[in-house]
């Protein structure tokens, strides 16, 4: 399977066009092998345009993409995506296909067009499979799947281009909480070098090794959870009172959040 790889951004940058509006400004972060770095921010702080200039359906305006101190740029689509998968926010895609077609795609990086499937490509799809937890999905249709199940197959398509890195958009998104502790474990587990973005930051805390904020575009923060999330990150960032504890069983910080005007409580009798 893949070797994780080191990812750097340096001084990335995304602008719409001449005079227009400027989506990422000067991010450089960077994620060592087989760690998994989080992206936190307000919606429209500028994470999914990130990630689209790291996996390449943005092309950035300004800064690189460094995989193991190569820059991205300098080689064909064809060539990152044997190096970099994605799992977009959305997730639809072709549900008329079975589970074990929709995986399969994964190897189209390593083929030319006209190539059949071989023996091996198989056996990387199920492998991929198996190592997700879904083996027993591999004849069922996509449209049949649960949310969770989805994202499964989604990682597993992934898992098959043999990426150094695995970046995913909001992978959580839509699903119960069960399937969101499922998913984010499973991501943590794969030894891939892992970068994605996230809204939940109770989540973001437990699961990421490192945080990266972004706010208008730009990064406002960066560190261990422990020393990103804090009350006055929170305020200054997202506009909310919290308070913010280590949890005595998971040792993260978990985030709780205030209303604006907490309610007076009726005196004890």
């Amino acid at each position: 399977m893949s070797v994780p790889a080191e990812l750097r951004t340096q001084s990335l940058t995304y602008r719409t066009g001449p005079g227009g509006k400027t989506l990422v400004d000067d991010v450089s972060l960077h994620a060592e092998p087989g760690e998994t770095v989080g992206l936190v921010g307000p919606n429209g702080s500028g994470k999914t345009t990130l990630l689209r200039c790291v996996y390449g359906t943005l092309a950035p305006t300004g800064g690189r993409v460094l995989l193991d101190g190569a820059d991205l740029a300098a080689g064909s689509a064809k060539d990152r995506a044997r190096r970099i998968a994605t799992v977009p926010q959305d997730g639809h895609t072709g549900f008329e296909l079975t589970v074990g077609q929709i995986v399969a795609m994964g190897r189209s990086p390593h083929k030319r067009f006209w190539e059949a499937d071989t023996a091996r490509d198989a056996a990387l799809v199920d492998e991929a499979l198996a190592r997700v937890g879904a083996a027993d999905l591999a004849h069922r249709t996509f449209a049949g799947l649960s949310g969770g199940e989805r994202q499964r197959a989604l990682v597993a398509r992934a898992l098959v281009q043999q990426p150094g890195v695995l970046v995913l958009d909001e992978p959580t998104n839509h699903l119960d909480i069960r399937y969101q502790l499922e998913i984010l474990a499973l991501v943590r587990d794969l030894g891939t070098t892992n970068l994605l973005a996230l809204h939940d930051l109770n989540l973001a805390a437990y699961y990421c090794d490192r945080l990266y904020v972004l706010d208008g575009g730009r990064l406002v923060a960066s560190g261990a959870p422990k020393e990103v999330l804090t009350s006055k990150l929170l305020a200054e960032v997202y506009g909310v009172t919290a308070e913010v504890a280590v949890h005595p069983a998971t040792g993260a910080p978990t985030v709780t959040y205030l209303p604006p005007t907490a309610p007076r409580l009726p005196p004890s009798t």
